[in-house]
């Protein structure tokens, strides 16, 4: 590490030394060196194109409430990189993110004294989760993947509890595959030999796929969809709703969103929960009200979190979440009447296009402002704002930076009107500093 070099100036400089990640099989040989941290470890795996945070969360949570210690290993990070790892629900400390990050250098320079590559930047911080959370004696690790499944880094974990996948769309098309079949194979390759996996089956043609490979792997699996939730009421940005566990049972609870789909993101977490056998031993009516206590204080940021008045944060950022978003954006107009203002940014690697048509088509808009972001991969203002010009009939205004685009969406606010900002989660990053800058959190 150069003179004075802090851990994330080190981690920030890895892509430029690494051009592609390591196989699988090197992976295991880095963790080898570590002592096998992770056959240690109970792990719920989770995979998904939407919706794998909000799941993680609400296992957090749940467990937490279970009175177990949990290692959450998430991505990405939305101000700084100790978000990433949470164990019992808070950001690792800095003095214990700095001795691993210590460690997993250490072990990177042994490993390329015989002959092995630097790890990229996500295996590097998965390394340090498992340090982290080895030293640190959790009793269970809930670990998102980083980009589709079958090669991700986090699938050479060998045993978890159970694995999950969410909601599957078109994302990462260029790495994935460009049918949501060849995504959800992608997904499916999480699935190990006879280990549950708990998924979303409210797409035919995914839980096909997915179907498939869990007879391959000879795996039980839990298919789960819509029909298996009801949704009782609804007030104060929450949802009330009864879910049907795996076995009939029937779970009251109340989810601290006003956007329905964290609703099925609860019920995958519900299952989930109930096949990792964490909490058989637990009388029934004492398990449901963990899990009851788990839901309501489950915390997510930027998924469709209000955090000002009437201002909204939800960190969609493809065709899929964009959906979503609109349904729920579009309700809270309805019930609020009240019309909509958007903030938006996008980066250029995602269909930002339909994104736009979709928005344009299901929000009730009232003006746009729209911005570049601080990365390479942001897409230029002027791009984003010709296709909000050509789809929507409103008032559009352009910005370099995300400061300048919140604070004039938040001096035009009014009691007419609710602010959303969506496209990015890197946009929801920049966004939670400059309120965290000026004393809004």
């Amino acid at each position: 590490m150069r003179f004075e070099e802090t851990a994330e100036e080190y981690l920030s400089h890895i892509p430029m030394w690494t051009k592609k990640k390591n196989s699988l099989e090197v992976i295991r040989k880095f963790l080898e060196e570590m002592g096998d941290p992770d056959e240690t470890m109970r792990i719920i795996h989770v995979a998904g194109t939407n919706g794998k945070g909000s799941v993680c969360a609400f296992l957090q949570s749940v467990f937490l409430s279970a009175g177990y210690k949990v290692g959450t290993f998430t991505s990405p990070h939305l101000i700084e990189v100790r978000e990433r790892f949470c164990v019992n629900g808070e950001m690792v400390s800095e003095s214990d993110f700095s001795d691993s990050f210590q460690t997993v250098k250490a072990l990177s320079e042994r490993m390329m004294e015989l002959g092995y590559s630097h790890p990229s930047y996500f295996e590097f911080l998965f390394y340090m989760a498992m340090d982290l959370f080895q030293k640190s004696n959790v009793d269970l690790v809930i670990l998102e993947v980083g980009l589709g499944g079958r090669l991700d880094t986090t699938n050479v974990i060998r045993r978890p509890l159970v694995s999950v996948i969410t909601s599957v769309s078109l994302d990462h098309t260029e790495y994935l595959g460009d049918t949501v079949e060849k995504i959800a194979f992608e997904k499916a390759g999480i699935i190990k030999k006879k280990i549950p996996v708990v998924f979303d089956g409210n797409r035919q043609n995914v839980s096909e796929v997915i179907r498939k490979r869990a007879v391959e792997q000879e795996a039980p699996y839990y298919e789960t969809d819509r029909q298996c939730y009801r949704i009782t009421g609804s007030e104060n940005n929450c949802f009330h709703a009864e879910f049907t566990g795996i076995k009939g049972d029937v779970y009251k609870a109340v989810i601290p969103s006003p956007a329905e789909y964290q609703v099925m993101n609860a019920l995958l977490a519900l299952r989930a929960a109930e096949v990792s056998g964490l909490l058989e031993d637990m009388e029934p009516e004492r398990a449901k009200a963990q899990i009851r206590e788990g839901f309501l204080g489950m915390r997510w940021p930027a998924r469709m979190e209000e955090v000002q008045p009437g201002v909204f944060l939800d960190g969609a950022h493809n065709p899929g979440g964009i959906e979503e978003f609109v349904k729920t954006a579009s309700n809270l107009c309805a019930v609020r009447k009240k019309r909509a203002n958007l903030l938006f940014s996008a980066v250029s690697d995602k269909n930002y296009h339909d994104m736009i048509r979709i928005i344009a088509a299901g929000l009730p808009l009232h003006e746009v402002a729209v911005t570049h972001i601080d990365s390479d991969r942001g897409t230029e203002t002027e791009a984003v704002f010709h296709e909000f010009e050509e789809a929507v009939n409103c008032r559009i205004t352009g910005f370099q930076n995300a400061e300048d685009a919140l604070f004039y969406m938040l001096h035009n606010q009014d009691e007419d009107h609710l602010l959303f900002c969506a496209g990015s989660l890197y946009l929801m990053g920049e966004i939670k500093a400059v309120l965290r800058r000026n004393g809004y959190d």
